[in-house]
């Protein structure tokens, strides 16, 4: 269980990170972007350190207008640290 989890958070990671600075590249060249959701989802699902990271790394929605992006990385980012101290710890 312990390999998939790392398996698991690693390639969520990388592909949010990677997601967030692809979408802010299409962004800066006006070409069609990835959905908000996929976004949202891969950081929901485990990827929120890299959602995290891409976002601030790339300065991916960063603004007022889109705080929910924030938040909802944030709450992901808590949640998913909650589980990997279980697993750790138990």
């Amino acid at each position: 269980m312990t390999l998939f989890l790392i398996c698991w958070y690693s390639i969520l990671n990388t592909a949010a990170f990677f997601a967030y600075g692809l979408d802010k590249f299409k962004a800066i060249h006006n070409r069609w972007r990835i959905p908000e959701k996929i976004l949202l989802g891969l950081a929901v699902l485990g990827g929120a350190p890299g959602a995290f990271a891409g976002s601030r790394v790339f300065h991916h929605k960063t603004s007022r207008k889109k705080i929910y992006f924030t938040v909802t990385n944030l709450i992901s980012l808590a949640a998913h640290t909650g589980i990997l101290l279980y697993f750790y710890l138990s």
